[in-house]
């Protein structure tokens, strides 16, 4: 079996996805026109072309962009399921998605519009495909710490609906411990906690989210390399990194592939799992993610099968249900 087949089928979970970032411009398109919106964009590949990013901020100009369309229920259910759909193609078992409500409250959509959509979606991709799914909810950090904390009220009614309390958008200026009120509060209203930490940022900001925001989970993570101090503690606890390998790339945090750290971190002996982020963006599936870095960095099967079982080992399912699902990546015939 060729390794590109391989991963096309084990089984694997997706952890670090943010639903916004799989808006693929064909969906956005018929949005726009069912709710009336002009985008400045004239077409399909005029939009394409727009993404050519040089840093996290000029793609987040066009992510919020993107998002404007987006006003019903039908619209976030449209884009949830769409994605869903992607997923299971690709035979991803588990997924959990970040959403961003502040991107959609600020533009006056009710979060109610917002997480219904979603949620509606996420049940159905039980029904549908078998698929389990986690709603990690993100403050966006260029904003204010006030705006955090008036989004975490409401998301209080939705807590069934939520596992998890994240951190994302614009790193550089914005260290984590801006928010560290707001995450003790999320905690302590029973939520987990984790945050992108170390993609643009320094070390330093890796370590507060570990110190300050007391996170479960660190999505992205490149930077902690810079500190060896700071990579025994993420070994020694096996806090896990969500990496994602094409975004790194399109965002100019790693010059080309072959130069990502993904193989050194898991030769450190971190935990280490491959994800898609904004896969509308970047143009990178989850499969494509696996397929282009295991080309770069010569990946073996045999590193594959530890990749697909981090997936699964970093996830907020049960231990039950991890060794469910790490039992069917090692059953998966090479």
């Amino acid at each position: 079996m060729t390794i590109e087949k391989f991963i096309c089928g084990i089984p694997k979970a997706e952890l670090h996805v943010h639903i916004e970032g799989t808006f693929e411009p064909e969906l956005m398109f018929e949005i726009a026109q069912r709710n009336n919106i002009k985008i400045k964009y004239k077409s399909i590949d005029d939009l394409r072309k727009a993404y050519d990013f040089s840093n996290l901020q000029e793609f987040l100009d066009i992510y919020y962009d993107g998002a404007s369309v987006l006003i019903h229920e039908r619209d976030f259910y449209d884009m949830t399921w769409a994605y869903i759909k992607k997923l299971h193609s690709q035979n991803v078992l588990h997924a959990e998605i970040f959403f961003d409500p502040q991107t959609h409250t600020d533009r006056g959509i009710q979060f109610s519009t917002v997480i219904t959509g979603i949620h509606k979606a996420l049940e159905n991709a039980e029904k549908e495909f078998g698929m389990s799914t986690k709603l990690i909810m993100c403050f966006l950090r260029h904003l204010d710490e006030e705006q955090a904390f008036q989004t975490l009220e409401q998301a209080l009614e939705y807590k069934d609906w939520i596992v998890a309390i994240g951190l994302d958008s614009s790193e550089i200026g914005h260290p984590p411990s801006k928010f560290q009120r707001v995450f003790e509060k999320a905690q302590a209203r029973g939520f987990l906690t984790v945050a992108h930490a170390g993609e643009e940022g320094p070390p330093e900001y890796v370590w507060e989210t570990l110190n300050l925001l007391n996170v479960t989970r660190i999505d992205h993570g490149n930077r902690a390399l810079e500190d060896d101090t700071l990579v025994q503690l993420l070994v020694q606890k096996q806090i896990p990194l969500t990496v994602c390998p094409l975004s790194n790339l399109k965002l100019r945090v790693v010059d080309k592939l072959e130069n990502h750290p993904l193989k050194k971190m898991m030769n450190n002996g971190l935990l280490v799992t491959i994800n898609s982020d904004d896969p509308a963006y970047f143009r990178g599936q989850l499969n494509d993610n696996y397929l282009k870095l295991s080309k770069a960095l010569r990946l073996t099967i045999d590193d594959i099968y530890q990749l697909a079982k981090n997936s699964f080992t970093a996830s907020f399912l049960s231990d039950s249900e991890k060794l469910s699902y790490i039992k069917k990546v090692d059953d998966y015939e090479k």
